[in-house]
């Protein structure tokens, strides 16, 4: 069978949420079209757990056969909280067949922790802007407000005698992080709430576990560094020791349950690589193997930890797995594969990516990932495709795409770019395009298109293709460069910095004016960076896709940029989708989008 995009896209990958502590992973399969629960015992047996029109989340109550289940309408990210017994379950549940938790269907609800019979949960129900921070009680339905003093909660932890909560919130600085320590029993207004770090400080924050006897906190953290490293901070003192460090990569750490170990991941350019290091020392324990060349998690979720700390469960994918749940025996570092994504794919040849520092013109060194074409054809022979990752607070890795690998086997060479802007390289690197260094990062696309005739390429043939902030990188792409651009596929893309900032949910403004600029303080600059204000200058065809539902990008950035494309009587197309939000996440969509999406790059980049 020919691999083709239709093929990839209907391949099933796996997630993995949550892990008990008998090794059972709660997990996320889109076997049957979106993100659904499904439970995987140790010898991978799998019991389908939801049947929701939606994609889904989950956690386990820690204890309980119980799942807490987040779940939205159509994309809306309006979060809705329910239970889910499990221990009885033959069929997976229907929406009604869901015990509803936290219901509010105007606003936002996220899960950020689960305890032995509480939640943690972030929502905006207050004002529809800022997030406070519950603790409820999963079967009486009490609550605690843990913090309502404003700003997008983050993360929150519970300290183990729940006498303190540490919430995140976004700091004053791009990506940056603001540390607050609750203390949750009656208190003056001075201890009550205090903060851990300055609201200014340029640094992140996350990933924070409390020590078992409540003496500290283990977080990930460039505080004071260029690359994140694993920290234990006193909550009185505000003094940090650092435990795990790199002078060259960016480290994420887990504490375990018990106190005893850090899980630690080292970002070597994109692929993963697991040790198991001592929480007291910092000592490297042992290596924890991951299959060969890929990513040990999603964008979500993270890696967890059962609560008994015997067992770590992660989500893995790499350039030829669409996504597997591992098994990880803490003790040994062994790791099991519950899943096996890459099942279907075996004998077909698919592209793995070959990383380059692509020069620019002001001496910086663009991280790229190159994948050549498997199955070349004349008439796009030389055609190429930069693929660009939103964020922009985000970073391309080695996992896996189908529309990637749908774009190589169609005889493409596929460039997936981390330009300025891009986690994953240090602060500086995911600095360099804040507020009115926004253009810098669009420059280091024409960096990457003068680049590309060395590998072969043909440059009057290269298209643009990306989502979200990737989806503004096309859009400005073609109307900053014009000539160097044959094509554009814009999927729930910025038109114009203007109008997002000013029609974005609210609770999302604030948060990306500090990224972006200011509409009150950056305005002039916000035009000048805006691909709408420079319609006029596009010349290449263009395809937009957008779903009806999106609160982060609105439709009408993917309408006014049509409208203004088509009145200079260019090729546009634009696709919505009535049911969908930011991005095409059910299968019956993306099956309609991406085969149009690829034709039409295919048509416009053929000799």
């Amino acid at each position: 069978m020919a691999l083709d995009i239709v093929r990839l896209l209907e391949l099933t990958g796996w997630r993995a949420f949550d892990v008990d502590d008998s090794g059972r992973v709660l997990a996320g399969s889109d076997e049957s079209g979106s993100i659904q629960l499904v439970e995987i015992e140790p010898d991978g047996t799998t019991t389908p757990v939801t049947a929701l029109p939606g994609a889904v989340t989950g956690r386990y109550l820690p204890g309980e056969r119980t799942a807490v289940v987040q779940h939205d309408t159509d994309g809306d990210e309006r979060g809705q909280l329910s239970l889910l017994r499990l221990d009885s379950r033959t069929d997976p549940a229907a929406l009604e067949e869901l015990t509803p938790l936290v219901h509010d269907p105007e606003h936002v609800h996220r899960i950020l922790d689960v305890l032995p019979e509480r939640i943690v949960y972030a929502t905006n129900r207050r004002n529809g802007v800022d997030f406070d921070v519950i603790l409820r009680s999963a079967h009486t339905g009490q609550e605690q407000v843990l913090y309502d003093r404003g700003g997008l909660a983050l993360e929150a932890a519970v300290s183990p005698d729940s006498h303190y909560v540490v919430v995140t919130v976004p700091g004053q600085q791009p990506l940056s992080d603001h540390v607050i320590l609750v203390n949750t029993l009656p208190a003056t207004e001075d201890e009550h709430v205090v903060a851990l770090t300055t609201a200014t400080e340029h640094s992140r924050y996350h990933q924070i576990s409390w020590l078992p006897d409540d003496s500290g906190l283990i977080v990930t953290t460039n505080a004071d560094r260029d690359h994140t490293g694993i920290a234990r901070i006193d909550p009185h003192t505000r003094e940090r020791e650092w435990l795990v460090t790199s002078e060259e990569h960016d480290l994420g750490g887990w504490l375990s349950p018990d106190g005893s170990t850090l899980l630690v991941r080292t970002n070597i350019d994109g692929a993963a690589h697991l040790t198991l290091h001592d929480a007291g020392t910092g000592q490297q324990l042992r290596r924890v193997d991951l299959p060969a060349g890929g990513w040990c998690t999603f964008p979500l979720p993270a890696p967890v930890w059962s609560p008994d700390s015997h067992h770590i469960a992660l989500s893995f994918s790499s350039p030829t797995a669409p996504g597997d749940a591992l098994l990880v025996t803490a003790a040994t570092g062994e790791v099991r594969s519950l899943t096996d994504s890459a099942a279907a794919m075996r004998g077909e040849t698919l592209a793995e990516p070959a990383p380059r520092r692509v020069p620019t013109p002001d001496g910086e060194r663009v991280p790229c990932f190159v994948y050549s074409p498997t199955a070349p054809r004349p008439e796009l022979d030389g055609s190429a495709v930069l693929v660009v990752h939103g964020g922009p607070e985000s970073q391309s890795v080695r996992s896996f795409s189908p529309i990637v690998q749908a774009l190589a086997a169609a005889g493409h060479t596929v460039v997936v770019p981390n330009v300025r802007g891009s986690t994953g390289y240090g602060k500086r690197w995911y600095s360099a395009d804040d507020a009115r260094k926004r253009l810098d990062a669009v420059a280091d696309l024409a960096a990457v298109h003068d680049w590309l005739p060395t590998v072969g390429v043909d440059s009057r043939r290269v298209a643009l293709w990306g989502g979200s902030y990737g989806g503004y990188m096309v859009l400005a792409g073609l109307a900053f460069q014009p000539r160097r651009w044959a094509a554009g596929v814009d999927i729930v893309g910025i038109s114009s910095l203007s109008t997002f900032l000013a029609n974005t949910a609210g609770y999302r403004r604030a948060h990306r004016e500090r990224e972006y600029g200011s509409l009150s303080d950056d305005s002039d600059f916000l035009r000048e960076a805006s691909p709408l204000s420079r319609v006029e200058e596009i010349a290449a065809p263009l395809f937009v896709i957008h779903g009806a539902n999106d609160p982060r990008v609105p439709l009408s950035e993917a309408e006014q940029v049509a409208e203004a494309v088509r009145a200079k009587d260019i090729e546009c197309e634009l696709v919505v989708y009535p049911d969908e939000g930011h991005g095409v996440a059910k299968r019956a969509n993306r099956l309609d989008a991406y085969p149009r999406a690829t034709a039409f790059l295919a048509r416009h980049l053929a000799r």
